[in-house]
């Protein structure tokens, strides 16, 4: 599938799945739905965005089906960390960086193993969980 192709087809999904993953992200019964909590880098308004989310023995990886250069992605990355709600729980996230494919792929099922590379989905923002919480 060309990469254009590719990517509107992730668009779109993102277009119609949002409204319906919205009010189930972040929520204790849907894990694999979170809202990320940035500030804007030049307007320092908060934002909250819904991301798919994948737990790791420190903290999670974050699917970037449209590339490290999103504006909430960006975000995160300038200010070195993010709120989370997952699971019913807020906690912080620390230590941003974008990862590969190779990285990531550790934390996955063969499931999402195989879909992620079949939509063209290479990058990942990596955090690390800071202070305790009863996400474990």
């Amino acid at each position: 599938m060309a990469a254009s192709l590719k990517n509107r087809l992730l668009r779109s999904i993102a277009r119609l799945g949002g409204p319906a993953t919205r009010p189930l992200a972040g929520r204790r019964l849907f894990p694999l739905w979170a809202v990320v909590y940035h500030a804007g880098r030049r307007s320092g308004r908060t934002y909250a965005t819904p991301i798919a989310i994948q737990l790791t023995p420190d903290g999670f990886v974050i699917p970037l089906p449209f590339g490290d250069s999103t504006q909430w992605a960006r975000n995160v990355l300038a200010a070195g960390g993010c709120r989370l709600r997952w699971r019913g729980a807020e906690l912080d996230a620390c230590a941003p960086e974008v990862v590969g494919w190779a990285e990531a792929s550790a934390f996955y099922g063969p499931v999402l193993r195989a879909l992620a590379p079949a939509l063209g989905i290479r990058h990942f923002l990596r955090v690390r969980r800071t202070g305790e919480d009863d996400t474990s």
